[in-house]
């Protein structure tokens, strides 16, 4: 099993951190006691700009959930579908070579799905697995991985394609002042990436995926999440949640490791979520980390945000295309999310 391929799609409108501070400001300053919280929040965050679905002035217009959910849909096939034939090129690959395609996304909801939405767009074989998944939020780019590496390994001649889309700019809710919708307000972009796994060595010749591991945490359902309702979606977001990283993570990942003879030392490449700082932060404490080894994963917040399931992937195909370890080097590709959760992905490079 090993990753052939990976490739990502933006939305056109990219917006610096000003920009989106002086929006913020605009819409929620004369209902805020201390206005510059919102500007120590954005600043917080280490955000230097994001892409966004829809051009700024656009976003007042959506009135409802459906209106979101409908541009959600709109952009999320524009994007999907290049993102997709990216990685597809990336691996020197057609459409009509994909045997499976997973589909991961928490900032969006349809029926036929977005797999189906794109079937005509790109041309993908009728025959094609269409497995879309819907909440699992952050840590769904490293759990799509593990899960289109078990359908490989099921299928060791199929080829599956994994498509994140996350437009959370849609899920903004322009009414609620809590601090975690203020922090999403400021950390949180828009985009799409996808990864092409395969059972035969094709393309630039990747990660081979060694194995995967999923833990999940009891009675944490409120650490991070969506309250789905008339609205929307509003952000359950937590301040345990670098309690969570820094009261497991060395456990689990130290557990995964020895189960196949390695330690921490032993990883050369550690491909991170990009959380926020204070989950990085606390995934390098945890973790012990030599300086630097999450750079790719802190140079990624800055530039895009944090892209919820998508964030990890772009930090896999900026190492797979720039910063690619000798051969034989282990890796660990990692994300946790809702639940509250981790997932484990091991390479070797």
């Amino acid at each position: 099993m090993r990753i052939v391929g990976a490739g990502h799609a933006f939305p056109p409108h990219f917006y610096d951190q000003e920009q989106l501070l002086a929006a913020a400001e605009a819409h929620w300053g004369d209902q805020l006691h201390n206005v510059d919280r919102i500007r120590q929040l954005f600043a917080n965050v280490a955000v230097g700009g994001r892409h966004l679905a829809l051009p700024l002035e656009e976003y007042p217009k959506l009135e409802s959930f459906g209106s979101a959910n409908d541009a959600w849909i709109r952009v999320g096939r524009e994007i999907g579908a290049a993102a997709v034939e990216a990685a597809l090129s990336d691996a020197g690959l057609e459409p009509a070579d994909v045997d499976a395609l997973f589909t991961v996304s928490v900032t969006g909801l349809a029926t036929p799905a977005l797999d189906a939405r794109l079937m005509n767009r790109i041309a993908l074989p009728e025959r094609l697995k269409r497995i879309p998944i819907f909440g699992l939020g952050c840590v769904a780019g490293a759990a799509g991985i593990a899960r289109a590496a078990d359908y490989v390994k099921a299928y060791p001649e199929g080829v599956a394609v994994l498509l994140s889309v996350e437009l959370c700019s849609l899920t903004l809710q322009r009414e609620d002042l809590s601090i975690a919708n203020l922090i999403a307000s400021g950390l949180f972009g828009d985009g799409a990436a996808a990864v092409v796994v395969s059972g035969t060595d094709r393309g630039g010749g990747g990660p081979r995926v060694v194995s995967t591991r999923s833990i999940f945490y009891p009675d944490s359902e409120r650490v991070m999440g969506w309250d789905i309702s008339e609205r929307g979606f509003q952000l359950v977001l937590s301040a345990e949640v670098p309690d969570m990283v820094l009261q497991n993570l060395r456990r689990d990942v130290d557990a995964f490791l020895q189960d196949h003879g390695l330690t921490r030392d032993a990883i050369g490449v550690w491909t991170a979520h990009t959380g926020g700082p204070k989950v990085l932060e606390a995934m390098d404490e945890a973790l012990e980390l030599p300086a630097d080894a999450l750079e790719l994963s802190w140079r990624s917040l800055r530039e895009v945000g944090n892209l919820s399931s998508t964030s990890v992937l772009l930090v896999l195909e900026e190492t797979l295309h720039h910063h690619r370890p000798a051969p034989g080097t282990p890796g660990l590709l990692f994300a946790m999310g809702p639940g509250f959760c981790s997932e484990l992905v091991l390479l070797e490079w």
